[in-house]
């Protein structure tokens, strides 16, 4: 399923991980974790009345409509356009009422999930439901919200996934995602779940990256699955306080309905330092130029720290 390569700078353990299925790689060098870059976070003041345009008094003033005049709208969520789009079909979920809620509710979540999967449903091209949560993980906005996305061509890590999953089934004969189970569920990074389960990354693509599974390839096939996995990202989330991460990033990736063979809709969790006065970021030249992640935490670390929770 993957490669590792261990070898020693000096006197201090590296590795050096690749994705069999995708070609994806990353270094982990555990001893980075004693710079103690991460600072506990900055507490976000509260917003001065109606400078805040997804709190509850200013979203319908604030925020566009869909061309029939609506917004979608499932308990606490708020669904519409995004004024700012990359992608033919960009739209925005407002998760909470709540402007800096902390913690989040499975049905928070799982409504936000299936509010942004309606405002992308039907869109031709390749699906995704994404979440930067605190300025350090890109979040423009404290106000906790999700972004649908649909583009004509798959982001280079869907692509890869596309294509390496629809090559595993034709060389095995059974789907990767079913092979990935079996492999990991007696691993140390296997977390937790049945129907969707959810495992520490033996590749992470950044720091403490937990992947849920979902027996389903498309969006439309993945919904009946959201309240596990809203379930699950509670959770994961509640790891990553513990661990004193606050901010993170979130994207679930789905296949087109009835084209992408082999493909299993996937949900990836990255933790991201916390937002902090001197502006440090875990994001520098090898994630971004030479598009390998370096990170501090093994996964099988993450998975006996989970279940020790």
């Amino acid at each position: 399923m993957f490669v590792i390569e261990r070898s020693r700078c000096e006197t201090r353990p590296i590795e050096f991980r690749r994705e069999r299925l995708t070609g994806l790689s990353c270094t982990i060098s555990p001893t980075r974790l004693s710079r103690g870059l991460n600072h506990p976070p900055v507490p976000t003041p509260a917003p001065a009345p109606g400078s805040c345009p997804f709190c509850p008094d200013q979203v319908e003033r604030e925020t566009p409509a869909f061309p029939d005049g609506s917004r979608i709208r499932r308990g606490e969520s708020v669904t519409f356009p995004n004024l700012y789009p990359y992608a033919p079909c960009h739209t925005v979920t407002v998760i909470t009422r709540a402007h800096a809620p902390g913690r989040f509710e499975p049905r928070q979540l799982a409504d936000a999930l299936l509010g942004a999967a309606e405002s992308v449903a039907g869109a031709p091209g390749f699906a995704s439901i994404n979440w930067n949560y605190l300025h350090s993980a890109g979040a423009s906005l404290d106000h906790p919200h999700l972004q649908g996305v649909v583009m004509d061509r798959p982001s280079f890590v869907h692509a890869r996934h596309l294509a390496g999953t629809a090559r595993f089934l034709s060389r095995n004969g059974r789907p990767y995602r079913e092979a990935l189970v079996e492999y990991e569920a007696s691993s140390d990074r296997f977390l937790f779940g049945d129907e969707v389960p959810f495992l520490a990354s033996a590749v992470p693509i950044g720091e403490r990256e937990v992947r849920a599974l979902l027996p389903a390839g498309s969006l439309e096939e993945a919904v009946p699955y959201f309240e596990d996995l809203a379930a699950g990202l509670c959770r994961v989330l509640a790891l990553y306080r513990d661990l004193g991460s606050h901010a993170f990033n979130v994207a679930c990736f789905f296949g087109r309905p009835g084209r992408d063979r082999g493909f299993s809709a996937f949900c990836s969790v990255i933790s991201r330092i916390n937002p902090n006065p001197d502006s440090i970021s875990d994001s520098a030249f090898m994630e971004r130029l030479h598009l390998h992640p370096v990170v501090m935490t093994l996964p099988e670390e993450l998975g006996r720290f989970c279940r020790m929770g």
